[in-house]
């Protein structure tokens, strides 16, 4: 392992001098923003000849010039690497999901069609994408049977539609889990009620006149335990099935998921074609917000009846994948705890959990696949500032780490001896690439970036700390892109939220921001503090009941640490961070005086609030312990929240958060800006309308611009 990680040291102290050599003249420009393309969803053809992959644009808005849409179409190309990708789709539409047929000479896939998603067919002989659905409720997810004549798919269908769906729901039955409607037994308010509206009417009549309201959307009634979505409160449920349609268009779709008002995950063809492995929630008498389990099921596809695989009361099974021949199955497991790792675990297809074998890996765990032969399978992995691929050999349990920390493997698959993937590097955001399957030989096949070569980037400098708890922490330093020595330099502390998120060189979603203030001659250090994904459970963790003192006390320390190197200026320090770390950014500014400005987006600031406020409230019981009417428990609370210190704030502040924000609260940002407004302090606030938690991820673009571009300006006031 030490001789591995030298060779990848040295590896990168060589490309990294090449990078520099390259680099070019022109700076990164806020609007580049625009121009990065995203490679993702790669997958190979049956006979391991093609790969098929999404590219995710960013476009002008035909129906409003001045906004952008995202745009994602289908390429492909050999996997011999001796070809540059075809675009296999231009429709602006655009399309997603691609999923190979057995014989690989068509593409089913997912495009949007008047609101809703369905499926489409593309033979690669050449001709017209055909749709072959037209399903009410959508259709996505696209699986082959594996004689090509049928698809399976998922549809997300509303609770109250499939009361009353006579071809879903023939014989008209409620859940057997409560509505938890108070002043009813069980759900008889879920039964028909045949009485016409009539408010002066009797109570059939009332009832019927007030569901009527509702569903005109003149009231909303709440009765759910999670009532806020990512945009608004919402008393609907969606749960979603699986139906099975034949490969040609004009056929209709017929139910499999015949347990109405289960919640499925995701489903998919057993080798052989007569079963499909499906996951989703434990059958269940608690009502679906309360019901924390899932299981794996088996379904056979004559008799539509299901008989669970894996499950257990308190426990949580997921991402099943199984092998080529059906014989072995791979799965991650867990407790019902929200903050865990899951667990990788193989066992036979026909075997027992008491027969699973789990593998020992201290971190998070995603796109399992199996090798051909089934003596080995890969996965990906956040880890250490990247997501590298790993391979584990079933005969000894060992799992090898094929790619660096210093980029990230963000899609990829296996065919014979050969993976095709995508990665996320400094140098470029996202590529294509082909290698062997040790990953010692890899080839670049795409050039979306190709505009990053004439940029002047910053590449990172990556240092580490012990902390007071004995952890190590990982941070990185940037300098200004046209960094000359003998100067100084203007700081940015970057933070990331979560607190479970991971920064490093093999992240995308910070890589322009990153590089645009390197841009602006800024300095930018970020760090992984206590409570970060990618070390370990034990690391993860270690912000129990300290949001506050402690992951500041780490952050600081790498701002500490680069400021000791020389070149940065200390009376010019500035501050940000997102999600959880607004929070930290406010707890940060209350505590500590030295920057001249600070910028909070979609922050969190009163923990006792935001139990109610936030649809991620879960954390506050994960974290502290408990709930706010505890006193134990409110007492935490109270301590960790920055607004209990808004009046230590004098540093100069601008803060952001979207207004459809729900998943953390968007009041929580207008508490904190009017407390700093009535103590007189330099306070902005910005608001962007109709923005969620995810704008500067994969919101409106101009939005995303303009938050960029007023924190710097915001900046710019007080670092002349």
């Amino acid at each position: 392992m030490k001789k591995r990680f030298t060779l990848w040291v040295l590896a990168l102290f060589l490309s990294c001098g090449s990078l520099l050599a390259q680099n070019g003249k022109d700076p990164i420009l806020v609007t580049d923003l625009l121009q990065i393309k995203t490679v993702s969803n790669v997958s190979i053809s049956p006979d391991g000849s093609r790969a098929v992959f999404t590219v995710t644009s960013i476009v002008p808005d035909e129906a409003n010039k001045s906004d952008y849409k995202y745009n994602t179409q289908l390429y492909s190309i050999s996997t011999s690497g001796n070809e540059t990708p075809q675009q296999l789709t231009t429709a602006k539409e655009g399309a997603s999901q691609p999923s190979w047929s057995p014989d690989g000479s068509k593409l089913a896939f997912v495009r949007t069609v008047d609101g809703k998603s369905q499926i489409f067919l593309l033979s690669l002989k050449g001709g017209e994408p055909q749709q072959i659905t037209k399903y009410k409720y959508g259709a996505s997810n696209p699986r082959w049977s594996a004689d090509g004549k049928k698809i399976l798919f998922s549809s997300s269908i509303p609770l109250n539609d499939l009361l009353k769906d006579s071809l879903i729901n023939s014989a008209r039955a409620i859940p057997a889990w409560p509505t938890e409607k108070p002043g009813y037994n069980g759900n008889e308010q879920l039964k028909a009620n045949k009485a016409k509206p009539d408010p002066n009417g009797d109570l059939a009549a009332v009832n019927a006149y007030l569901a009527k309201n509702v569903m005109d959307k003149k009231a909303i009634v709440l009765n759910k335990l999670n009532f806020q979505n990512e945009m608004n409160i919402s008393d609907e449920m969606n749960l979603t099935h699986f139906f099975l349609t034949d490969a040609s268009a004009g056929s209709s779709p017929v139910l499999l998921t015949t347990k109405v008002f289960n919640r499925y995950n995701s489903a998919d063809f057993l080798p052989g074609g007569k079963e499909i492995i499906i996951s989703g929630d434990v059958d269940s008498l608690e009502a679906p917000d309360r019901s924390l389990e899932s299981q794996i099921s088996i379904m056979d596809l004559n008799t539509k009846r299901e008989r669970m695989l894996l499950g257990q009361k308190g426990r949580r099974y997921s991402n099943a994948s199984v092998s080529p021949s059906g014989k072995w199955i791979a799965f991650l497991h867990d407790t019902t705890n929200f903050l865990s790792i899951p667990k990788l675990a193989i066992m036979p297809m026909n075997g027992t959990s008491g027969e699973a074998v789990t593998i020992p890996f201290d971190r998070n765990i995603g796109n399992i696949e199996w090798a051909a032969d089934e003596k080995t399978l890969y996965f990906t992995s956040p880890s250490n500032g990247g997501t590298p691929l790993y391979r584990l050999t079933l005969a000894t349990k060992k799992i090898d780490q094929l790619s660096g920390f210093d980029e990230g493997i963000s899609s990829f698959a296996v065919s014979g001896n050969k993976v095709v993937f995508s990665k996320i590097r400094v140098a470029n955001p996202s590529e294509l690439y082909i290698a062997d399957l040790t990953m010692k030989s890899h080839k670049q096949v795409s050039d979306f970036n190709a505009w990053v070569q004439t940029k002047k980037l910053s590449f990172p400098e990556k240092k580490t700390f012990v902390n007071d708890k004995g952890l190590t922490i990982e941070y990185w330093m940037m300098k200004p892109s046209n960094f000359e020595a003998g100067k100084k330099y203007p700081l940015l502390l970057e933070i990331h939220g979560g607190p479970t998120a991971m920064w490093g060189p093999g992240e995308l979603s910070m890589w322009h921001e990153f590089q645009y203030f390197c841009s602006k001659g800024y300095g930018v250090v970020y760090s992984n503090p206590r409570g970060s994904g990618g070390y370990g459970l034990q690391f993860m963790t270690s912000n129990r009941k300290d949001w506050g003192a402690g992951p500041a006390s780490d952050v600081l320390t790498a701002l500490d640490k680069t400021l000791a190197e020389g070149w940065a200026d200390a009376d010019k320090l500035m501050i940000t961070g997102g999600s959880y770390a607004g929070y930290l950014t406010a707890w940060i500014i209350s505590h500590d005086k030295r920057f001249k400005a600070a910028c909070s987006q979609r922050g969190v600031y009163d923990l006792l609030t935001f139990f109610g406020e936030g649809n991620a409230w879960r954390l506050v019981p994960s974290y502290f312990g408990g709930y706010p009417w505890e006193p134990e428990v409110r007492n935490i609370l109270v301590r960790e929240s920055p607004i209990n210190y808004v009046q230590n704030i004098t540093t100069p502040y601008i803060i952001f958060h979207g207004a459809n924000d729900r998943r953390t609260g968007f009041v929580q940002s207008e508490m904190m800006y009017r407390s700093l407004k009535v103590l007189g302090r330099p306070v902005e606030y910005v608001v962007h309308p109709g923005a969620t938690h995810e704008i500067t991820r994969s919101g409106d673009n101009r939005q995303r611009i303009d938050q960029m571009l007023r924190t710097w300006e915001f900046f710019q006031r007080w670092v002349k």
